[in-house]
């Protein structure tokens, strides 16, 4: 029997505000990592805000998400090390995809090219 990883169980709220200082640090916005996320699991404003303050963990966040974008799919690159797109546990690929998006702004990509427009 596999254990789940310990970032499925972390709460996702425990880890937003380390997304938000990343952001931060290089001249971007907590709007901006808030229209990524909203952008690649459908939650609205509100209903992000929601699941924060509920303290929800990282793979329930991701089951509950209203829905995911389609679009995630044409996310690539490598995070920790880790291509994205080889990801083959499906939670921890929407994890890695959120991260690969916090990383693409923290770069000073535009908003248009990080939700794939």
């Amino acid at each position: 029997m596999t254990t789940k990883h310990r970032i499925f169980t972390t709460s996702f709220a425990s880890v937003y505000p380390f997304y938000i200082a990343k952001a931060e640090k290089k001249g971007r916005t907590k709007a901006e990592v808030d229209a990524i996320i909203c952008w690649l699991t459908g939650y609205s404003q509100k209903a992000l805000e929601a699941q924060l303050k509920k303290q929800t963990d990282f793979e329930t966040f991701f089951q509950q998400a209203p829905k995911m974008n389609p679009a995630r799919s044409l996310i690539k690159g490598v995070v920790c090390g880790v291509r994205v797109e080889d990801v083959e546990e499906p939670t921890m690929r929407e994890i890695r995809y959120l991260d690969k998006l916090v990383d693409e702004l923290a770069k000073g990509k535009s908003m248009e090219k990080i939700l794939r427009a």
